[in-house]
């Protein structure tokens, strides 16, 4: 049971209120539907009510059909004349129907909805909500929201709809949270700094509103309180990492000279300038932690190697605990196996020992020795570098790529390799470029290095916009002109029939939703192109599996590779020039980014085909990916869309989850920033408030990367 300040736990404690129970406490809620909520995350009295609605609607006036004009509409009325085709030359089914009310009727359609086939009686009357337009020579309601008339409870204020759960449709819970009421004055507050109450009324604004200010006033104390649990946990985490202590790495100028003036190519002034703020960090005793953020191909592994360079020194010469090791930790086989051939070579010509390791590795328990005796200076590896029996004779820095796909207790096993009493160096890198507002807000004093620069060579990617309708026109005949390219790379030479193509599907098997999956996605395109070679690869294929296809591609045997996101981290395919993302409007703007990326990493020119779902009209969020390369520019539009749950999620393991709160309202972030300082010169708070430190200890594991 949470507890708060005195006075308010005496409250609470007469109240009975234990936001912590079962959300089988509350009344309405019994097994079956406890279990459906339990599912989706809704597992305690707190959850369900910070169930927030996702939208508001005013059903209290709807529109006559007679008086409809183009734009977003709200009409009552039955539905009839239901029906569901395949359509031509597309992969997707359209569900149609008439809605009639007294004054006329209008087509309403939706795009792979088959089920809307069975939600609707034809003798009740319904609420639809959704844009009335001009499609095709007539005008139509597309893709609406519906809500039974019966079960919305009509106030002259917004109604408030819920994300469906399950079985469980937005008018349950709506039913649920009204049976809920009376609880609502039971709820504590969870911050000292608020007034008294003031969170009770605000979830109970959220939940029952009477005005749009209500919403809003509402939502704004509840994304305050996100933002100070936010900036409470990345303070504290501050101060943790202040008491730590790492080994100094002197710089050594003319070390570095010499190791740069050996490579066959100049480095971009953005790689010089990381590697200049990571020298400096690392010649401190205090463990360095540093995110190094690029788009892909902007040259992170270089400075990595740079990085690993300057901290073994004078390697040759050194063993056993005078030396100091680099651990280089990778999420595949096949990505570890390219940075041991890339930066292998690169440093052996300086003495420095490197080796591979991952579960293919041959000879584990003989290397590990020499690991542990001090034998090997640079440790490329997956998560075989994670086992306790691997062992390290001196571990300064800690390397990890891609750092998103590893989790919290991963990477902290990994930074626990070092001596007894000291800390490794940290540099974590990303090819998901984070706003500024997000870096100074969600890791506090996290040092970031940033890779604005592409290396020499490197061609940007065309982006376009398709519709399905437009497969046949306009893509199949950009991907035979692919194909009949002269290979990238000398290294396809004898193998491919010329460039290569990726091809992203959502679903992995038929029959699991409406969209195409990778495996019939692949059966046609095998039928269409019978004269080239197409596989498949998904995430639940074995890992030797899918090394194995990767492989295959990155060799050129494979022309056309049918994937799942699976590919969004992955080996280095300069043949590679065709990115096409079927259900392009179903993906995060960052994920699309990074998908763009698996493609433009030779000199010749690539693409990025976005296949849009029927005739929607392409959203903002693919607009701005069809229009800027620019990583960073993207990240900030995505923060403003989407928030900071998608952006944050993808670069840690495990989401920032935030339900109101932008990262962009610096005025609320001021106001956050002040408090958490003086709730911190009470050290009593740390205790007293126990249910607001449970949020933080979450908030804590995720908002670092060491």
């Amino acid at each position: 049971m949470p507890l708060y300040g005195v006075r308010d736990w005496f409250l609470c404690y007469n109240l009975d209120m234990d936001l912590m129970a079962s959300v089988e406490e509350l009344k309405g809620i019994g097994p079956k539907t406890a279990e459906i909520l339990k599912k989706f995350g809704i597992k305690t009295v707190r959850d369900f009510f910070y169930n927030l609605p996702r939208d508001y609607e005013n059903f209290s006036k709807p529109s006559a059909i007679r008086d409809i004009v183009p734009g977003k509409v709200v009409i009552k009325g039955q539905i009839s004349d239901l029906s569901s085709r395949r359509a031509r030359k597309r992969n997707l089914s359209i569900t149609e129907g008439v809605v009639s009310d007294k004054t006329g009727a209008i087509r309403v359609v939706w795009f792979n909805q088959s089920y809307r086939l069975r939600q609707f009686a034809p003798d009740k009357e319904y609420y639809f909500t959704g844009v009335y337009e001009l499609k095709n020579g007539r005008f139509q309601l597309t893709s609406p929201s519906a809500a039974l008339a019966s079960e919305v409870e009509l106030t002259n204020g917004p109604s408030p709809i819920y994300v469906a759960h399950g079985g469980l449709k937005s008018g349950d819970f709506r039913r649920l949270m009204d049976a809920s009421r009376n609880k609502f004055a039971e709820i504590p507050d969870l911050l000292p700094t608020a007034s008294e109450g003031k969170r009770r009324e605000s979830l109970f604004k959220v939940h029952f509103p009477d005005s749009p200010e209500d919403v809003q006033t509402g939502r704004e104390y509840l994304a305050y309180e996100e933002i100070f649990e936010l900036l409470f946990a990345a303070r504290l985490n501050r101060r943790e990492n202040e008491k730590l202590k790492a080994v100094s790495v002197p710089f050594e100028l003319e070390r570095i000279r010499k190791f740069v003036d050996s490579l066959p190519f100049k480095l971009t002034n953005a790689q010089r300038r990381a590697a200049w703020e990571i020298f400096q960090d690392m010649e401190k005793d205090l463990p360095m932690n540093r995110l190094l953020q690029g788009d892909v191909g902007s040259g992170k592994t270089m400075v990595a190697a740079l990085s690993a360079y300057e901290v073994v020194g004078d390697a040759g010469k050194k063993r056993g605990s005078e030396c100091r090791q680099v651990a280089i930790l990778a999420p595949t086989a096949i990505l570890a196996s390219q940075h041991y051939e890339s930066i292998g070579p690169m440093l052996g010509k300086f003495g420095v020992r490197t080796a591979l390791l991952t579960a293919a590795t041959k000879k584990k328990a003989e290397l590990k020795k020499q690991i542990a005796q001090g034998e090997v200076d640079i440790i490329i590896g997956t998560h075989a570098i994670l086992t306790d029996d691997t062992e390290f004779a001196n571990l300064a820095l800690v390397i990890i790529d891609e750092q998103h796909r590893f989790g919290v207790e991963q990477r902290q096993k990994l930074m626990l390799k070092s001596p007894s009493g000291l800390s490794p160096h940290l540099l974590a890198m990303t090819a998901t470029p984070i706003p500024r507002s997000l870096q100074l807000t969600v890791f506090g004093d996290l040092a970031v290095s940033v890779l604005d620069e592409l290396p020499a060579g490197r061609q940007p990617v065309t982006t376009q916009i398709l519709s399905e309708i437009e497969m046949r026109e306009k893509l199949y005949p950009l991907m035979r002109e692919i194909i009949r390219r002269k290979p990238d790379s000398k290294r396809h030479g004898e193998h491919a029939h010329g460039q290569q193509i990726y091809w992203i599907c959502k679903a992995i098997e038929d029959g699991v939703s409406e969209v195409t999956s990778v495996k019939k996605r692949a059966r046609q395109l095998s039928e269409m192109f019978q004269d080239l070679k197409v596989e498949f690869l998904h995430g639940k294929m074995k890992p030797a599996e899918k090394d194995a296809v990767m492989e295959r591609f990155a060799d050129g045997e494979i022309d056309i590779l049918v994937s799942t996101t699976v590919v969004e981290v992955g080996v280095d395919v300069p043949n590679a020039t065709l990115m096409i993302i079927e259900n392009a409007e179903t993906y995060g703007l960052a994920q699309l980014h990074q998908l763009r990326g698996r493609v433009g990493r030779g000199a010749s020119a690539a693409y990025c085909i976005l296949l849009t779902t029927g005739d929607l009209t392409p959203s903002r969020r693919l607009r701005e990916v069809e229009k800027s390369n620019d990583g960073f520019h993207l990240a900030e539009v995505d923060l403003k869309l989407r928030g900071p749950g998608e952006i944050y999620g993808a670069l840690q393991h495990g989401a920032l989850d935030l339900r109101i709160a932008t990262l962009s309202d610096t005025r609320l972030i001021a106001r956050a920033q002040k408090d958490v300082e003086q709730f911190l010169t009470n050290p009593e708070n740390m205790v007293k408030y126990k249910e607001l430190m449970a949020n933080i200890k979450k908030y804590q594991q995720i908002t670092t990367l060491n």
